[in-house]
Parts: structure tokens; C-alpha cells; sequence
């Protein structure tokens, strides 16, 4: 499967600015907000500024510098929210949808911070 991008999806059209968001971390590579819908009570978003559409399209395009500056970024998100388990926090949850399979919603690549209490299982056995 080719990698398809969008650029007039909502992420693309955050990251120039047409549409508002509330930014908790901006970098060089990456763009933090937190969810216009939050499903927890801390719940951010983490894009890359590029033009990725999922985790493996990254994996497999993105610069060193992009990927290093991401994953540290969620780092970075997780300190600041206070769930990093280096700080003895409660924890929380990193989820990336990819695809028809994995309903994403939006064709750009993005992880989806989720804290702030108990969550419950991921995925109900079948």
C-alpha cells in the first residue's frame, strides 16, 4: 500500500494555523494540543510537523532528528502532566490508530496521551 497524505486534513490544517488549537508543547518536529473531545481527564495529542500519515510511514520516512524529537516529546508530555512513572505517577496510555482496521480518523500520524484515571483493558477478547 502506498502512503497516501492529505494535506487538507485538520492536523495539516493545525499545523498551518487555519484552525485553533490549544498547544501544551510546540518543537521543532512536533506539535502537542490537547483533544477538542478529551476521553480522560488529560488527554493530549502528539503530531510530527511532517507530512506522515501513520507509526510505520514514519518509521520508515522520518529523519533521525524527527523521530528522536517525537518519541521525546511524549516523554516530555508525560513529565509535564505529571503520569510518568519516573515521577511515581499513576501511568498512562499511548494509542496510534493506523488504518480501516485501526479506525483512524485523520490520515496524519498521531499519538493520543490518555490519563488522569484508571483506563480499563484495551481490547476485549472476542
Amino acid at each position: 500500500m502506498a502512503y497516501t497524505y492529505d494535506p487538507e486534513n485538520i492536523f495539516a490544517k493545525i499545523l498551518r494555523g487555519e484552525i485553533p488549537n490549544t498547544t501544551v508543547l510546540e518543537t521543532d518536529h512536533c506539535l502537542a494540543f490537547r483533544d477538542i473531545a478529551p476521553q480522560t481527564p488529560e488527554h493530549v495529542l502528539v503530531i510530527p510537523k511532517g507530512p506522515y500519515v501513520s507509526y510505520d510511514h514514519f518509521a520508515a520516512e522520518a529523519s533521525d532528528a524527527e523521530i528522536i524529537d517525537f518519541t521525546r516529546t511524549i516523554g516530555k508530555i508525560t513529565k509535564a502532566l505529571g503520569v510518568d512513572l519516573a515521577e511515581d505517577g499513576n501511568g498512562y496510555r499511548l494509542i496510534s490508530n493506523a488504518g480501516v482496521d485501526g479506525v483512524q480518523e485523520v490520515p496524519h500520524l498521531h499519538v493520543h496521551i490518555l490519563a488522569g484515571r484508571p483506563i480499563g483493558r484495551m481490547v476485549a477478547a472476542s
